[in-house]
Formats: structure tokens, sequence, C-alpha cells
């Protein structure tokens, strides 16, 4: 499985971003995917999760601002970031999993992107 993440930049605070990861070699729609973010000198965290059944999941800190979508037929995840805040700064990565529900914890079962890079400034 390869995830490959585009969409990310700088913008000021209050702004929007749209990040995408396409998917290659999932055979099925069995497949849930996420995005996680890890700020410098931090652990790398969960911030969005859309499962297999079109679930989704959401870190409290993005509540409200964030949303995350998946295109089944594309294999494509979409992360809609508004009102964005400099907290909300850092690499961001695509994962998958090829199951039903995706956890809400970074590990090595999940298939990871490369990492795209979010810089929100004050």
């Amino acid at each position: 499985v390869q995830l490959v993440e585009s969409g990310g930049g700088s913008v000021q605070a209050g702004g929007s971003l749209r990040l995408s990861c396409a998917a290659s070699g999932f055979s099925s729609s069995r497949y849930c995917m996420g995005w996680f973010r890890q700020a410098p000198g931090k652990e790398r965290e969960a911030v969005a999760l859309i499962h297999s059944t079109g679930e989704t999941t959401y870190a409290d800190s993005v509540k409200g601002r964030f949303t995350i979508s998946k295109d089944n037929a594309k294999y494509t995840s979409y992360l809609q970031m508004n009102s964005l805040k400099p907290e909300d700064g850092g690499l961001y990565f695509c994962a998958a999993q090829g199951r039903l529900y995706c956890p809400f914890v970074a590990g090595d079962s999940y298939y990871w992107g490369q990492g795209t890079q979010v810089t929100v400034s004050s």
C-alpha cells in the first residue's frame, strides 16, 4: 500500500487548507484512513479518522473546524481544515489500514505517507 499526500502549505491564522491523500494497493473498500500530525519535539497524534463504515472520529482540538472525507471510488481521503490556529501547524501524515475501524493512536499497524508540512502563522 502506498499513500501520497498533497495540499500542505503556509497560511495565516483563521485561514483554510485542504489536504488530500491518494492510496494505492487496497483491493476492496474495506479500509480506513486517517490524518495524524507531529510538531517538533512532540509525538505523532491523531487528528481525524474515517472508518470503512464512513463513521468519523476527531481529536477534541479540531472538532467543528476540520472535516475528513473519503472517496471510495478514488481511494482518496481529504482533510478540510478551517479556522486554522498556530497550534495546528506541524507535519501531517496520511495513514491507512485495511480494516473496518482505524485505531486512534499512531502505530506500526498503519501504512504511512511521507508527510506534508502545514504552517500557520499568527
